[in-house]
């Protein structure tokens, strides 16, 4: 799932490549994809793309008066082109669900797809991004939230677990699994520890790992071509989607925990003295 650094980094690209053209035609290829009807989203053809930002991780793509804003979810991409099919694509064929053509059709533009079976993009066109339901509810930015704030947070989540509360959107806004994980081995806190059992000084490396590795891999990500940002996110990580391979810290083996339909990574010498944490599927948990 693209997260902060990588919703940073398509903003940046779109406000690098996309600026001051004007939107010639928006194609939706998927019904579902569309979550709002007033405006129409033929609303936005003129108009100009004015700015591109984030809110966590929803994308906002600013078009003079009115707020294009999507959210990738777990399998959705921003994909740039300098030309594109002039012929509207047919609903539900491939991972198309919306391409947007500025200047001219079939001229420069940006798709968003979704791979996959499980079509979860959204897109919403607003005249305001609080009408977002999603952005709405958002907790203050990973990035903005000071050494205060942080404690006031953890205060507040005295018995939720690290893993849950740094990938709650609505108690911290833009980090999902994959930043949670890093952030945790950063901080060498076990991703079952309890904000509340935090003593100051695990606080502060918590902190200081969250803005060292959001800002680090937003540094890495932005500028680099938006094919590309998937693959700079992997190379980044040093236990997440890492199972079975050493830990660059210490060189044990990163271990994982599966639950739902996800999964995170850890690394227990450096996070669980030395501990397996149990599957969260069993009746017990290793703290």
């Amino acid at each position: 799932m693209p997260e902060l650094p990588e919703v940073e980094a398509l903003a940046e690209h779109l406000r690098t490549h996309a600026l001051a053209r004007p939107v010639a035609r928006a194609d939706l290829a998927s019904m579902t994809a569309l979550k709002t009807f007033d405006p129409p989203l033929s609303a936005i053809t003129g108009r100009l793309v004015t700015g591109a930002s984030r809110h966590g991780k929803f994308l906002d793509v600013h078009l003079d008066g009115l707020h294009l804003v999507v959210h990738l979810s777990r399998a959705g991409w921003l994909r740039w082109h300098d030309q594109a099919s002039t012929t509207p694509p047919k609903p539900g064929k491939g991972p198309l669900e919306l391409r947007v053509h500025l200047e001219t059709v079939g001229g420069p533009g940006f798709d968003l797809t979704e791979a996959g079976t499980q079509k979860r993009l959204a897109v919403y066109l607003v005249a305001d991004p609080a009408e977002v339901p999603g952005v709405a509810k958002l907790g203050p930015d990973a990035l903005t939230i000071g050494r205060g704030t942080f404690g006031e947070l953890l205060a507040a989540h005295p018995s939720t677990r690290l893993k849950t509360l740094l990938a709650d959107q609505q108690v911290i806004a833009g980090i999902g699994n994959a930043y949670s994980d890093e952030i945790l081995h950063v901080a060498k806190l076990s991703p079952f520890a309890t904000a509340g059992k935090l003593d100051v000084e695990a606080a502060d490396r918590l902190h200081g790992a969250m803005i060292a590795v959001l800002s680090g891999a937003v540094e890495r990500a932005v500028g680099q071509d938006a094919a590309r940002l998937k693959g700079e996110k992997r190379s980044g990580m040093r236990v997440h989607a890492r199972t079975g391979l050493p830990c660059p810290v210490c060189g044990d083996t990163v271990r994982e925990v599966s639950y739902a339909e996800r999964s995170f990574q850890y690394c227990p010498t450096c996070q669980t003295q030395g501990r397996a944490l149990a599957d969260r599927r069993l009746s017990r948990l290793v703290k």
